[in-house]
């Protein structure tokens, strides 16, 4: 018999907020995280803006030695950590064995402004004056690494990269780890800290992001008729993962029971997906068999939603396909609109959205949908946020090279 997991711990670091009731209140009230680029100097660039965190303080989390020797991404992901850990009663790292806690961290590029900034100086002033934290600053196991030495963490301890599927694949192996016996506790999620200039050149060259520079705002619009690209974003999501006696054991807040996790692959293109989804539809559907859920059991669709003009009428005729006529019962919605797409973090900071969405019965909106594209003819929960039950959502993340994830969440019942 597999073992039950509940969610009892959250942290966020987004465009919208750099906590978890910031960033709720700020997704309810229809916040954007879109704004002019002040990571670097875009002015050569054909997209000069981006969803970036704004007033973090890594010094409320980490000393000034730590800060120096860690990338971006990095101190977001300690930050998010540390936030997790309290909210679910570990602040001060007691109340669980270290060897029975584990750290699945992923990011889907790492520290790519530390490369960049290294390799600049490589070039210029020569290789010895590279930094010798380079390599531990860049890898992009290394949160998890900085995250378990931070609580001593002793239990499964790895790294997930699968693009922007890899968050969600984070939290989904870290729910089997525990199902099985391999730990009580999972500490889980993404981070991502890609507004760099390599970066955004690269997508913007690909034609993935949006051009709309005079509407940083309004420019991820998902499932709009006028949507073109995506909005780079930037944050993490780390949940803590429980299972469900050591929680009730110790009195723990319950946000949620992680019951379906779905993971497939395209095997079609090296960015894009067939037309109808497949590799989608057979995640959903895999997390909805292990959960126990009838299509009409879900009243929310937390959707992967990224902006772009292929991916969100893919991802509406998956679920079509998958929930039947009861799709049109259901809310979708997809808090990219608010937060950009934050790549490898995505996953994990919108499954914290979806276990939210369950918890106070509340289904965030889809900012900028003003003009829905015909071919996104669900509902998909236009500007304003909906009061409806939630007995149960699903999560949807897929990544560039095919990766797909599913994780369904419902309310905890004894």
């Amino acid at each position: 018999m597999k073992r039950r997991v509940v969610v009892t711990g959250l942290g966020l670091v987004t465009p919208v907020g750099n906590d978890v009731p910031t960033a709720w209140r700020a997704i309810l009230d229809g916040a954007s995280g879109g704004g002019p680029i002040t990571h670097f100097n875009p002015e050569k660039h054909r997209v000069r803006f981006a969803c970036e965190v704004k007033g973090f303080d890594p010094l409320l989390y980490m000393d000034k030695k730590e800060v120096k020797r860690s990338d971006l991404y990095t101190r977001y992901a300690l930050a998010a950590s540390v936030q997790a850990m309290q909210d679910a009663g570990f602040g001060d790292s007691t109340g669980y064995d270290p060897l029975e806690f584990g750290v699945i961290i992923g990011s889907g590029i790492g520290g790519i402004a530390t490369f960049e900034e290294q390799q600049d100086i490589c070039r210029s002033m020569g290789p010895n004056r590279v930094s010798a934290f380079f390599v531990p600053m860049f890898i992009g196991d290394i949160a998890a690494g900085v995250v378990s030495m931070r609580y001593g963490l002793k239990g499964p301890n790895y790294a997930t990269q699968s693009a922007c599927a890899t968050s969600a694949h984070a939290i989904g192996d870290a729910c089997r780890a525990i199902q099985y016996g391999d730990a009580d506790l999972m500490l889980a999620g993404g981070s991502e800290a890609a507004v760099s200039s390599m970066a955004v050149a690269g997508f913007a060259n690909m034609q993935a992001l949006s051009y709309n520079n005079d509407n940083p705002l309004t420019a991820s619009r998902p499932f709009s008729a006028t949507r073109d690209g995506f909005v780079l974003g930037e944050g993490a999501g780390i949940v803590v993962l429980e299972e469900l006696e050591h929680a009730r054991k110790r009195g723990a807040r319950i946000y949620g029971e992680i019951v379906g996790y779905g993971s497939t692959g395209d095997a079609f293109h090296l960015t894009g997906q067939p037309e109808d989804h497949e590799g989608l539809q057979r995640a959903m559907r895999k997390a909805l068999k292990e959960a126990g859920l009838a299509p009409e059991d879900v009243q929310y669709v937390n959707a992967h939603g990224t902006s772009t003009p292929m991916n969100d009428p893919n991802e509406i005729r998956a679920i079509k396909k998958v929930f039947g006529e009861h799709a049109r019962t259901m809310n979708v919605s997809s808090t990219k609109s608010s937060t950009g797409h934050t790549l490898g973090a995505a996953g994990a900071i919108e499954f914290v959205f979806t276990t939210l969405a369950v918890h106070h019965d509340t289904i965030p909106p889809t900012i900028n949908l003003t003009d829905p594209d015909p071919e996104c003819d669900l509902n998909c929960t236009p500007l304003t946020p909906v009061k409806r039950e939630v007995r149960a959502a699903i999560s949807n993340s897929s990544g560039f090279g095919g990766h797909n994830v599913t994780i369904a969440v419902r309310k905890y019942t004894a």
